[in-house]
C-alpha cells in the first residue's frame, strides 16, 4: 500500500499515510476561502456519520494534538463543582487525571493493572461508594499497552446512572464501532493522524449538542474554549484562530479514503488482519504479548522485551529502523517492553516484512530469545 523508500512508522500515531493523502498538502488554502471552510464543514459530517451521531451531536474540529482536544472537552464540559472518576490503566488515564488536577477539577481515580480493563463492575461500585461523581472520564484505547476497555458497556451503565461519559477515542474511532445513539456517551474524542490515516495536527471533539450548549462560560482557557470554538464556527462558518489548513486538506482525502474502503468496519477488519498476522509471525520468532488476546485491541500490540543481556531497545530500534521500519518503546514502568503499530495506510505484507526485519537485527545483535 505503500509508495516510496520513506521508513514505514509501525506506531499508534504519527502513522504510515498514503501517497493520495501528501499530495493533498501540496496545495495552500486560504482560512476564510469559502471552499476551506466548507472542507470543515463536510469533514465534520463525515465525522458524526462514523460514530451515528448525526441526531443529537455536533462535531467540534480544534487545532493542535488530541491532547489538546482532551483538554478542551475536559476544561469545557466539565463544571467547576462536578467529581469525574477515571477508571486508570495506563499513561493516557494518567494524563487525564493530570489534565483534570490542572484544572481544579476534583478526581477519583480507579486503580487497574496495565493489563487489567476497566470493569463495570468496579465502576458501579464506584457509583453507590461515591455519589459525589457526576462524570467518567474513560480511554476507550489504552495505547501504552493495546488495552481494550468495555465502551458499550460503560456507556449502558453511565446512562442507568445518569453520570456524563466522556470518551477518549483517540486510538479506536474508525477502527472500533462506537455508536453515540445508543445513549450512555456524551462526547468522544479523537484525531486526524490515528486510524482515519489522516497526519497529526487536528483534534475533534464530537459532543451532545444539549451539553456543549450549556457549557457556555465554563472553560478556563481561551484557545481550548469549546463552547465558543462552535458558537463562532456556527456563526460564521470559519475557524476562530488559524486553521492548520493542509492538516484539514490531508483529513479530507484520508476520510475519502476511509469511505471508499468500506468505513470502519472495512478499517477495522484490515486492523484486524494485520494484528493477527504480527502476533503469528512474532510468536514465530519466539515474542510473547503482554496482553490476553482477549483484551488485545487490533491497534497496536505490546511485546515482552527479550531477556538476552545483549539486547538494548536503542540499538534494536536503529538496526530495525535501518531496515525500514520504526517501532514504540514500551510504556510499562514494570515490565521492559516495546510496542509494534499495526495501523496506518499498511497491509498484513507489510507486517511480514517487519517481523521479517526484526528477525535479521536481533541476529545482526547477537540477541537471542528464551525457548
Amino acid at each position: 500500500m505503500i509508495n516510496g523508500s520513506d521508513p514505514i512508522l509501525l506506531t499508534p500515531g504519527p502513522l504510515t499515510t498514503s501517497p493520495a493523502t501528501r499530495q493533498a498538502m501540496l496545495r495552500d488554502w486560504g482560512s476564510w476561502d469559502a471552499a476551506f471552510n466548507q472542507m470543515t464543514n463536510t469533514i465534520c459530517v463525515d465525522l458524526l456519520a462514523i460514530v451515528s451521531g448525526q441526531k443529537d451531536f455536533v462535531c467540534v474540529p480544534m487545532q493542535g494534538s488530541g491532547t489538546f482536544s482532551v483538554e478542551a472537552a475536559l476544561g469545557s464540559l466539565v463544571p467547576h463543582e462536578a467529581v469525574v472518576l477515571v477508571p486508570n490503566n495506563g499513561a493516557y488515564c494518567t494524563r487525564i487525571l493530570k489534565i483534570l488536577g490542572r484544572l481544579g477539577v476534583a478526581a477519583i481515580e480507579l486503580n487497574l493493572r496495565d493489563d487489567e480493563p476497566a470493569s463495570v463492575e468496579r465502576i458501579e461500585d464506584m457509583f453507590l461508594r461515591e455519589p459525589r461523581i457526576t462524570h467518567v472520564a474513560q480511554v476507550h484505547l489504552e495505547t501504552s499497552a493495546g488495552l481494550l476497555n468495555p465502551l458499550e458497556d460503560i456507556a449502558a451503565l453511565c446512562a442507568r446512572f445518569d453520570k456524563r461519559l466522556i470518551v477518549d477515542a483517540m486510538s479506536s474511532l474508525g477502527a472500533l464501532p462506537i455508536d453515540v445513539s445508543k445513549g450512555g456517551i456524551d462526547a468522544v474524542i479523537s484525531a486526524s493522524g490515528k486510524c482515519l490515516e489522516g497526519v497529526p495536527g487536528m483534534g475533534f471533539v464530537i459532543v451532545r449538542r444539549s451539553l456543549l450548549e450549556a457549557s457556555e462560560g465554563i472553560s478556563r482557557s481561551l484557545a481550548l474554549d469549546l463552547h465558543d470554538q462552535y458558537a463562532y464556527m456556527l456563526k460564521t462558518s470559519q475557524w476562530r484562530f488559524t486553521p492548520p489548513t493542509h492538516v484539514v486538506a490531508a483529513l479530507r482525502a484520508a476520510l475519502d479514503q476511509f469511505i471508499a474502503e468500506g468505513g470502519q468496519a472495512a478499517r477495522g477488519a484490515r486492523y484486524r488482519g494485520n494484528c493477527a498476522t504480527l502476533i503469528d509471525a512474532m510468536a514465530v520468532l519466539g515474542f510473547k504479548p503482554f496482553l490476553d488476546a482477549s483484551v488485545q485491541a487490533p491497534v497496536i500490540v505490546t511485546f515482552h522485551a527479550p531477556r538476552d543481556p545483549a539486547y538494548d531497545f536503542k540499538r534494536f530500534y536503529e538496526a530495525v529502523r535501518e531496515a525500514g521500519y520504526v517501532l514504540y518503546p514500551g510504556k510499562l514502568t514494570e515490565v521492559e517492553t516495546f510496542r509494534v503499530g499495526c495501523i496506518g495506510a499498511i497491509d498484513a505484507n507489510e507486517m511480514h516484512n517487519a517481523v521479517a526485519a526484526i528477525g535479521r537485527a536481533l541476529n545482526a545483535l547477537h540477541v537471542r530469545l528464551a525457548a
